[in-house]
């Protein structure tokens, strides 16, 4: 089941990040990438953002990954959703960067203007958990640490 919960996070690049920080959450949808493993997953932000402060504050975060554009609301009860718990963790390594950057540009070319700005930092996610619900009551929980 693990490798069904990892090919969702591959096969898909949209996701909602939760982010907390003075017990206010905050929920931010984001385009991403992960690497190979599907153990890091990669977006990107501006420093002066809220999300980006609360991961400051806060590096535990929530992402949600679901199929709903793929069912339709005929099928709405088909959909799987898969909620990843994660650590944000700074990229100090150049190597690191340089491969989130091109993962990035690879699947969004559309973030080239974001990502070239002095303002924007690159998010990197350790995966620590998985929960997959398919469809309305199957729940399959993995921790990844």
């Amino acid at each position: 089941m693990i490798n069904a919960m990892k090919d969702l996070l591959r096969t898909h690049d949209m996701c909602v990040l939760a982010t907390t920080a003075a017990q206010r959450p905050h929920c931010s949808l984001m385009a991403y990438v992960c690497d190979d493993a599907a153990r890091y997953v990669y977006m990107v932000t501006f420093r002066d953002s809220v999300k980006f402060r609360n991961l400051s504050q806060n590096p535990e975060v929530s992402l949600l990954v679901d199929t709903r554009e793929t069912h339709g609301k005929e099928r709405r009860g088909e959909t799987k959703a898969l909620t990843a718990g994660g650590i944000y963790e700074p990229i100090a390594s150049p190597v690191q960067r340089a491969e989130a950057r091109s993962r990035l540009l690879g699947v969004h070319p559309h973030l080239e203007v974001f990502l070239q700005s002095d303002a924007a930092e690159i998010i990197a996610v350790r995966l620590t958990s998985l929960l997959l619900m398919d469809g309305l009551t199957d729940a399959t929980f993995h921790d990844i640490e």
